[in-house]
């Protein structure tokens, strides 16, 4: 499916698609938020891939602004996955992270995708609220999924599309 380059706004932002030249942007913004942050050429070899997509929200009016926040999923035989999603600390609980998963699940929509996957962990309480309030459901745990780091249990949750 094409994207526009514009695919959404929200509250002074602007979702637009991620891109394999984005892929030096998201890692920063990846560091900022996790302990073990993934490199660009890891970013760049997932978005290079066909089943993998993503958006970032960019302040705007500022089109060559840094992303202030991103999404990165992959969808396969009608299932999908958040596979990571990051917004700058200076711009969390303004809505960015719902903004994000409303495009992702826009685009699992056009495409007749099945579930929806993520994994995230049992401590993040403001991250578990969004997913519930987007209709998330726990459906198990993996402990010691996050190794290094001290609350390294996961929760895996669904959210069926169908």
């Amino acid at each position: 499916m094409a994207f526009s380059r514009i695919f959404s706004r929200t509250a002074g932002h602007v979702i637009e698609p991620l891109r394999t030249s984005d892929a030096e942007n998201a890692a920063a913004l990846h560091r900022e938020g996790f302990g073990r942050a993934w490199s660009d050429g890891e970013f760049a070899a997932l978005l290079a891939k066909d089943a993998v997509f993503g958006f970032q929200a960019r302040i705007e009016g500022k089109p060559s602004a840094l992303p202030v926040g991103f999404v990165l999923a992959r969808l396969a035989a009608g299932e999908a996955e958040i596979l990571t999603i990051a917004v700058t600390r200076s711009k969390r609980r303004q809505g960015l992270a719902r903004a994000l998963m409303d495009a992702v699940l826009r685009h699992l929509h056009a495409e007749r995708a099945d579930s929806l996957f993520l994994e995230v962990g049992e401590g993040n309480e403001p991250a578990i609220a969004l997913y519930r309030r987007l209709g998330f459901a726990e459906v198990s745990r993996r402990s010691a999924y996050y190794g290094d780091e001290s609350d390294g249990t996961a929760l895996v949750m669904r959210l069926d599309l169908r």
